[in-house]
């Protein structure tokens, strides 16, 4: 008589993708039971995105635009769905219907000004209690703006603005926020000290001249442990003084928090190749763990930027933007321990991007776990392809769906 457990109860739903096209849109696609995905429609956000462009390198078209995560959230209760317009920095805001179907209900400029070709707004957080709205951008000094949000789901823009910048780092890249599950405190991520300035391909430059001469590095918290940036949030959405904290690796981009423990949470390390564990406390204090890296003898960095936690809190897919892969790591109690590496082949793009290791890449870039853990969504903007995995026990992924999406440009993936 066998022991083993029969698998959970695989349930169909919803997918949302924003195209970032100029003439943006969110890609509402249909998810079966099995996984596959079905495209329903594209509805216009009413705003515009990048088109590809990449405000931080200048290169006319490129995966991953903004450097950044969470473009596309969806609110708690699922009655809305937020989405940047980082062209024209502009917030979209639609109802999501009982069918998944979406209603256009507002786009409003989130107050920072588009200078150059493109704006940078890309990175969403949502406080349902404060109905109010987090806005990332890339660059400052005005990283993270406020909108608040109302019954309507209509939104409004305030005038609070706030930085991830230091006196000694006053042009830092700003990567993704989040709230913590108690909504106390805003997280938010960092990848660069600096603009980087580019090779001839576009790829950035990582090491300027020191003040003694010596080679120092752009990335965020190297070597200065202060790459993870914390706000207090007051009752009325308003932040307090930042703090700041080690990210525990070269430019901490991705947090997520663990969904049974809301005092813990994951970073993903862009350069620093790997994943941490850290815990906040009630003061806004971090704690951080070890890190535990991918293999990188295809070339440093990684770029080990996007995370999806499993809904039992075991399992963390990792998303390697510079090896066109996915790597899985298995959470025990407060040890990260690496599972598959890669956990699926590489998905190969056309050739034209080469990350900032040389390696050729697909730019993979947001992914998505389905609430039932059965599947993960993962964006390969340079080979025009959103890929859908079965997730399998011991931390690999076998292809099961893949649906063509526009070149370069898409980023944001939220779910039901």
């Amino acid at each position: 008589m066998s022991n083993e457990q029969p698998p959970p109860p695989r349930h169909g739903g919803h997918l949302y993708l924003q195209t970032n096209e100029v003439r943006n849109a969110v890609i509402h696609y249909r998810r079966s039971t099995d996984g596959a995905l079905t495209e329903v429609a594209r509805i216009p956000t009413g705003g515009s995105g990048s088109g590809g462009f990449k405000p931080i390198s200048g290169q006319p078209s490129a995966p991953n635009d903004f450097e950044g995560a969470g473009s596309v959230i969806l609110t708690p209760d699922r009655r809305f769905l937020f989405a940047t317009n980082g062209g024209d920095n502009s917030v979209s805001s639609f109802a999501v219907g009982a069918d998944g179907g979406l209603t256009p209900l507002d786009v409003q400029p989130t107050g920072n000004p588009v200078t150059g070709r493109s704006g940078t707004a890309k990175s969403l957080a949502y406080s349902p209690s404060r109905r109010t709205l987090f806005v990332l951008h890339a660059f400052g000094p005005d990283h993270v703006r406020l909108m608040s949000v109302d019954g309507d789901g209509r939104l409004s823009v305030r005038l609070e603005r706030y930085s991830v910048n230091t006196k000694d780092k006053p042009d830092r890249v700003a990567t993704m926020v989040t709230l913590s599950p108690d909504e106390r405190f805003l997280l938010a991520g960092t990848t660069f000290d600096q603009p980087p300035t580019a090779n001839p391909d576009g790829s950035a430059i990582l090491w300027v001249p020191g003040p003694d001469g010596a080679p120092k590095s752009i990335a965020s918290n190297e070597p200065d442990p202060d790459g993870l940036v914390v706000f207090p949030v007051s009752g009325d959405g308003t932040l307090g003084a930042a703090s700041f904290h080690d990210g525990g690796g070269g430019s901490p981009f991705y947090i997520a928090f663990l969904h049974g423990r809301p005092d813990t949470f994951v970073l993903g390390e862009a350069v620093g190749d790997g994943i941490v564990m850290g815990t906040l406390d009630g003061d806004g204090g971090i704690g951080i763990g070890p890190l535990v890296t991918v293999d990188t003898s295809k070339g440093k960095p990684s770029e080990l930027c996007w995370l999806a936690v499993s809904p039992d809190d075991r399992t963390v897919f990792a998303t390697n933007f510079g090896y066109s892969d996915v790597s899985s790591f298995h959470i025990d109690g407060t040890e990260i321990i690496l599972a598959k590496d890669p956990a699926c082949p590489p998905v190969p793009g056309d050739g034209t991007f080469r990350a900032l290791n040389g390696t050729v890449s697909s730019g993979p870039s947001d992914n998505w776990f389905s609430p039932d853990g059965a599947y993960l969504y993962q964006i390969y903007g340079n080979a025009s392809a959103l890929v859908g995995y079965a997730v399998q026990p011991d931390g690999s992924l076998e292809e099961i769906t893949r649906v063509a999406i526009p070149y370069n440009s898409p980023q944001g993936l939220a779910g039901v």
